[in-house]
Formats: C-alpha cells, sequence, structure tokens
C-alpha cells in the first residue's frame, strides 16, 4: 500500500467511527456524507507530505471529539497495527482430540510455495506480487439497507454481481453491486427473527436461508420468492446451513442445540436417521468438493469432521478442540493453495484472537494445526469470518481476507514466514463480520455490527460514478 493510500484510509477511518453520531435521524445523510468524504479524499489526498497528514488527522480527530463529545485514542487509530505471528504449540489429549494454547505465537511452517522457475506461468497471470494484486482501496459503494448486525455476505457461485447479505433484522437482500449505480434488487421477507445463515445453489437458481425462528426458507431467486419454508425438528433457532455441493437436493443444518439436520428440500422431509448430534451450538459449516466430508463448529471451540453417504446420512469422524469455549465463527474448505502446491486446507476463524489454517491429512477429515495468525476476535457472539482468495495462480504467495472486532479487514499471506499482512482496510467504524470476494476478485464485500456493507474495489472511481 502507498503512502498516500495509506493516509487516505487513516482519515477515512475516524469519519467512520464518528458517524453513527451525525444526524440521528436522518440515517440516509450519515451514508450519503461518507460516500462523499470517500469521493473528496480520492480526489485530494495525492500530496506525499505525511508530516502535513499526520497534523490533519491528529486536528480532525481532536474536533470530531470535541463536537460529539466521545473519547476517541488517536493512537489506535494512526499506530494501531496487527500483530501477525506464525506458528503454535500442540498438546496432544487424545489421537482424536487437538488442543491449541490460544497464546501461542508460532507453529510449524509447511512450504507451499510455487517454484521459482515458474515465470512463464506467472507472467500469464500478470506477474503482479501479492501486494500488487490485493491492494484494494477504493470504496465502490455502500449499501445500508439492514438496521441490524449483517453477519453474512455471499456471491453467487461464478459470478461477479450478485451479492447477498444476510442479517439479524430477519431479512435477506440481494444486491447488483455492478450496476450502474449499484441497487438492491429484492429484500427477501419470511423470517420471524434473525437471519443467521443462507447458500447459493449450484446453478444460483435457489437460495436456502436459515433463522433464529426455527426455519428453513428455500427461495426461487429469479421472482424472489419462498417456494418452501420447513420447521426445524425442534422450536430450537437454526444458526447454519448449506447445500450438498453435489447434489442440491440436501441441505445440511445446525441448530442450537447441537443438532446437525439433513433436509430434502424437494419433499421439505428429514429422512429418519439422518440427523447428528453434536456438543454445543452449531455456528459454522464447510464441506470438501465431493460433499463426503463435512465439518461442523461450535460455540464449545470444537470442531468435529463427519462423513456424508449419498443419501445426507451423517456419521462422526473425529473431533479436535480448537481453544476451550472458543466459538468457531466461520469454516471454509480449500483443496488447493496455489495451482503448484495441492494442500487441502480448513480456515478458521476462533474467538480466541486467532485465524487459523488446518491441514486436512486424510480422508477421514483428520485436521492437523498448521499456523495461526492473530486478527482481534474475542466474543464469541461476534461472528467475524475469513476466506481464502479465490483466484490460484502461479505467483508466489496465497491470501486469506478476514474481518476483526478493531473494525479493520486484513489481507494476510499464508505462504509468507514474516511479514505475513499484505493489506488492511479501514472503513466500518464497529466490528467486520462478514467477507466475501466476488469470483475474479474484482470486488470484496465487507459488512459489518451495524449493518452497512462496504464494497471495495482496486479501481478509482469518479465522483459520477461514485454517485
Amino acid at each position: 500500500m502507498n503512502v498516500s493510500n495509506f493516509w487516505q484510509q487513516q482519515i477515512f477511518a475516524v469519519d467512520s467511527k464518528f458517524n453513527a453520531c451525525r444526524a440521528h435521524s436522518h440515517p440516509n445523510f450519515r451514508t450519503l456524507y461518507i460516500r462523499r468524504r470517500n469521493q473528496l479524499l480520492r480526489e485530494y489526498c495525492k500530496n506525499d507530505d505525511s508530516n502535513l497528514r499526520k497534523q490533519y488527522l491528529r486536528i480532525r480527530s481532536q474536533l470530531l471529539q470535541q463536537r460529539y463529545n466521545i473519547n476517541l485514542d488517536q493512537t489506535s487509530i494512526t499506530s494501531r497495527t496487527m500483530s501477525v505471528r506464525s506458528g503454535s504449540r500442540i498438546s496432544d489429549l487424545t489421537p482424536d482430540l487437538l488442543l491449541f494454547d490460544k497464546d501461542a505465537e508460532t507453529f510449524d511452517n509447511v512450504n507451499v510455495v510455487p517454484t521459482r522457475q515458474a515465470e512463464a506461468s506467472r507472467a500469464i497471470v500478470g506477474d503482479n506480487t501479492i501486494s500488487e494484486n490485493y491492494a484494494f482501496v477504493g470504496v465502490h459503494y455502500i449499501f445500508d439497507q439492514h438496521t441490524a448486525p449483517v453477519t453474512l455476505l455471499k456471491f453467487a457461485n461464478n459470478d461477479r454481481s450478485r451479492l447477498c447479505c444476510v442479517s439479524y433484522d430477519s431479512t435477506i437482500s440481494i444486491c447488483n453491486v455492478t450496476s450502474t449505480p449499484p441497487t438492491v434488487e429484492c429484500i427477501l421477507k419470511v423470517h420471524t427473527m434473525a437471519v443467521t445463515g443462507c447458500d447459493w445453489s449450484a446453478s444460483n437458481d435457489l437460495m436456502v436461508s436459515c433463522s433464529l425462528d426455527g426455519t428453513i426458507c428455500l427461495w426461487d431467486v429469479a421472482s424472489a420468492k419462498c417456494i418452501r419454508r420447513v420447521h426445524g425438528s425442534s422450536s430450537a433457532g437454526i444458526l447454519s446451513c448449506l447445500f450438498h455441493p453435489v447434489n442440491n437436493n440436501i441441505v445440511v443444518a445446525g441448530n442450537e442445540n447441537g443438532l446437525l439436520m439433513v433436509l430434502n428440500v424437494s419433499t421439505g422431509i428429514y429422512p429418519r436417521g439422518a440427523s447428528c448430534k453434536i456438543n454445543g451450538q452449531i455456528l459454522s459449516l464447510t464441506f470438501d468438493a465431493s460433499g463426503q466430508l463435512l465439518w461442523a463448529g461450535s460455540n464449545k471451540g470444537v470442531i468435529t469432521s463427519l462423513m456424508c453417504d449419498d443419501l445426507g446420512k451423517l456419521s462422526k469422524l473425529h473431533q479436535i478442540i480448537v481453544a476451550q469455549n472458543c466459538a468457531i465463527t466461520c469454516l471454509s474448505w480449500r483443496a488447493w493453495i496455489s495451482r503448484e502446491a495441492r494442500d487441502p486446507t480448513l480456515l478458521v476463524n476462533c474467538a480466541a484472537n486467532a485465524v487459523c489454517l488446518f491441514k486436512v491429512s486424510d480422508i477421514d477429515g483428520r485436521l492437523n494445526l498448521k499456523k495461526k495468525y492473530n486478527v482481534r476476535h474475542k466474543s464469541g457472539r461476534c461472528l467475524v469470518r475469513s476466506t481464502f482468495c479465490p483466484i490460484m495462480s502461479f505467483r508466489e504467495g496465497a491470501c486469506i481476507v478476514s474481518g476483526s472486532e478493531d473494525s479493520c479487514v486484513y489481507f494476510i499471506d499464508i505462504v509468507r514466514d514474516s511479514n505475513f499482512m499484505v493489506n488492511k482496510l479501514q472503513g466500518h467504524s464497529c466490528p467486520v463480520l462478514g467477507v466475501s470476494f466476488n469470483y475474479d476478485e474484482s470486488l470484496l464485500a465487507t459488512s459489518d455490527q451495524q449493518g452497512m456493507v462496504i464494497i471495495w474495489s482496486r479501481e478509482k472511481k469518479t465522483a459520477k460514478e461514485f454517485f
């Protein structure tokens, strides 16, 4: 990140911190203000006089604190950094149960770096460095249609435009982020309580969602209509849901009582004997590409691997304790870190101030801890999420992106032995929860605890485009 972009984000972050104090009865004005503020910074923040910027940032913070009578530690904005270190100590509990020390700092490094001889291959993808490729500095658009935390974002499969936003205000919105201007295509309203999860079908024609009201809804995306609403097998709230990656007629969902339920969405029936009970509330789920392995993360800090057969019947395989009673808020599986390094990996957000990488070591889904990065995340109620960057290339390095409770978005190169942080985005004024890339990495969506969704772009926008 160059100096100009760094200071632009610092100033933008200060304004975002105080934006909630502006015009309490006019939320549209707050959104308009922060959009215009971002545009002005792009147009006038081109001088590289860092001393002048420091002075401006200090004075502006003092004026805002006096204006709104709110204390804000200036050093937390200008000097706040993330300590990102690799490594940890692992102590065996049983052959199938592992525990890492949440305060540990070092892990075994596993080298998955593409060979330096692949120059021609890297040239095909532009031969950009990781830092250049993920220099997201521009705010493409800001959505504020939700009035409660937006805890989950998902771009449609192989689609750079459609974004699904899941909110605790009991609604789901589908946005077109590449239209001019970006628009909210529809808001889905059937759930009566907070919506906690969603997933796109493989062809993006259907969507499934779940809620604390104990129901699972199947949506027809084209008509924006709910075509099936099914109550859970108990009255417990449902916290996560996923389509089976191969058979989209099957949906797996996890509830507050630790029950994993398998639903046939065509019939609206839970097949007898297909459910499975694990310990704790099931906050996160992920499948491997074949649909034969499923991992479930709970609020007890436990990840359970399960076998899923062709009919959707689940069988428990292994368990690991990531950190005792520290919620597992996000799971994401990937078979390849880069094109030259096959390395099935599970990406895990844990409310022990950690983003962890686990190597999937065998066909039974057993996990071995590989790396840990410190990211601010302590509250189990704060559903901080992360994602792998979708494009695999022959360039050296591979990235993940994670939200955090310090209101920043972090890009982390999981291959480097040092200087892991590739980029840091500052635009939210509260904990960043959801993160999602579109398939070609041209846009990144992030959401926060106040319901704001920011679409970030590599490309600079003119004032006309921004509005």
